[in-house]
């Protein structure tokens, strides 16, 4: 491989520098990275250079020969030591050079020059410019590149002049992957040499592939990305490069295959059918696990945020009515006398999945018609306050939770709504406050009294005072076994006592119509 690079002010012939040989493990060549390039140059000693009398010069070094390139690869032919004449090889390839450019100045611009192959006994230059002012001379082999790129047939095409002697590329992104892509040509079977690759450097050489016309590169590109596993972002930059490809004859349907899927209907059933396995798991342990990955992926998807959002809700409000049937039966059938521990685990299981349910509504912001469903359950409340604290207490949850959201502004239910859920639910809540405490870890005392009073003050005046009131006569016999509102009270103290908007706003008016008649 040889590289030139003009001196400074000197219009002469550039001096020779040798670079790195970049054989691939699998044995064809390869063009070094840029980096690698200017590395080379930088390095005196590497280059051979610099001959003065008091220069030393350094040991002589024993390189490991690269592994042998296939049969029908071309050789790479390293640079001689540089001297003050130039070697033939080198005369050789400064003329096919010159034949190659005519705007000699062009080339000479470019800070790096390297040459691949044997100018001898090959019929083709390919010259290679990089906008990082990089230039790769290649002697090729015309019909080899003629038989796998539809882009070289075409400029090497005979017509009625002679062929011609050269092919020039311009604004390559990668010289270094347009050289791997030209020495893929000369391989039986491309896909065999990919296989040490990485994604990323696949993906570029498919798209040179694609530009040269290399159909059997692309292909043999297309049956690696196949096999291989997609790590982090890989995923979406394949999707991105194989895209457009689905109106060409390169088969990528079984690769898109693993991204999508003729069954339209596959994912509404595949979610339904998860949400039931489980909703029926009774093992601890692996329901939690999996509650709360379901959750948080339906939380961060746009499943149910597209035209499907429908059959979502539907299927989510599905199994909440089912979850409270079977909770209405549970409360029906237990009574002091045979209450076991059985119903009290199963009663359990119901509102640990109603309340997930309930997470998932309030997180898909299509939970406000649950909070009327749950407002309808008059049986349901009444029942609670027949069962022992031990065993009813986790269906306040579900209660302290809509609260909870009504307080954020995650659901916004209708103002009759909000009334009757105090109405049916907040007694009972109270009555569960101290079991809730003690017994549920993930009870957050704070973060409900906040819903519970920013529920009641959105209320009409009237209904604030009449639950407030109540609420301080609880509290006053209760005191931490009820919710602590005060905060609540005072906001509706000084709406009453300190500042009476309406009195307020019935003075004003009444001073502007004295005004307008004196």
């Amino acid at each position: 491989m040889e590289g030139s690079r003009l001196r400074r002010g000197s219009p002469g012939p550039a001096r020779l520098r040798t670079v790195p040989i970049a054989v691939t493990p699998e044995g064809f060549w390869c063009c070094p990275s840029p980096a690698a390039l200017h590395k080379s140059l930088k390095n005196p000693y590497h280059h051979g250079g610099g001959g003065g009398a008091g220069h030393k010069q350094p040991p002589p070094q024993q390189h490991k020969p690269p592994s042998a390139p296939p049969s029908k690869a071309p050789s790479v032919q390293t640079a001689s030591p540089v001297t003050d004449e130039p070697a033939p090889v080198v005369e050789q390839q400064n003329q096919l050079a010159a034949e190659a450019a005519p705007d000699r100045q062009q080339e000479q611009q470019h800070k790096i020059c390297v040459g691949f192959g044997r100018p001898e006994t090959s019929d083709l230059t390919v010259m290679l410019y990089e906008k990082e002012g990089i230039a790769v001379r290649m002697s090729v082999h015309r019909d080899v590149l003629c038989q796998s790129s539809v882009f070289f047939a075409e400029r090497l095409a005979g017509g009625h002049g002679p062929p011609a002697p050269s092919v020039e590329i311009h604004d390559c992104d990668n010289v270094e992957i347009y050289v791997e892509t030209v020495g893929l040509m000369y391989c039986d079977e491309a896909k065999h040499r990919l296989l040490k690759q990485s994604v990323s450097r696949v993906l570029r050489i498919m798209k040179v592939a694609e530009l040269l016309g290399f159909h059997a590169c692309v292909k043999s590109c297309l049956d690696y990305l196949e096999a291989v596993p997609w790590v982090g972002d890989e995923e979406d930059n394949v999707v991105s490069s194989i895209w457009h490809l689905q109106s060409k004859d390169y088969g990528v349907s079984p690769l898109l295959k693993r991204i999508t899927s003729d069954n339209l209907n596959s994912p509404s059933d595949t979610l339904a059918n998860i949400m039931e396995m489980v909703l029926t798991s009774t093992d601890d342990k692996g329901r939690r696990e999996m509650k709360a990955l379901v959750l948080n992926l339906l939380k961060d998807s746009s499943h149910c945020a597209d035209g499907s959002s429908n059959i979502c809700s539907e299927m989510l409000y599905s199994s909440c009515r089912g979850c409270l049937d079977r909770l209405r039966q549970l409360f029906a059938g237990a009574s002091e006398e045979d209450f076991s521990a059985k119903v009290t685990r199963q009663i359990t299981l119901e509102t640990d999945n109603l309340l997930w349910l309930v997470e998932i509504l309030v997180n898909q912001r299509i939970g406000d018609d649950f909070v009327a469903i749950w407002t309808s359950q008059t049986e349901l409340a009444e029942l609670h306050a027949k069962l022992p604290a031990a065993s009813r207490h986790t269906v306040s949850c579900i209660t302290a939770r809509l609260f909870v959201g009504i307080g954020r502004g995650e659901v916004l239910p209708s103002k009759n709504t909000r009334l009757l859920l105090v109405q049916v639910w907040l007694q009972a809540l109270i009555d569960d406050y101290s079991w809730l405490q003690c017994s549920c870890r993930s009870f957050d005392r704070k973060l409900v009294e906040e819903g519970i009073g920013q529920t009641i003050l959105t209320l009409p005046l009237e209904d604030q005072r009449s639950i407030l009131l109540s609420w301080l006569g609880r509290f006053l016999k209760l005191g931490d076994k009820c919710p602590n509102l005060q905060w609540a009270f005072e906001v509706w103290w000084r709406r009453t006592f300190v500042r009476p908007y309406v009195n307020e706003a019935e003075a004003g008016n009444v001073l502007l119509s004295d005004r307008s008649s004196s």
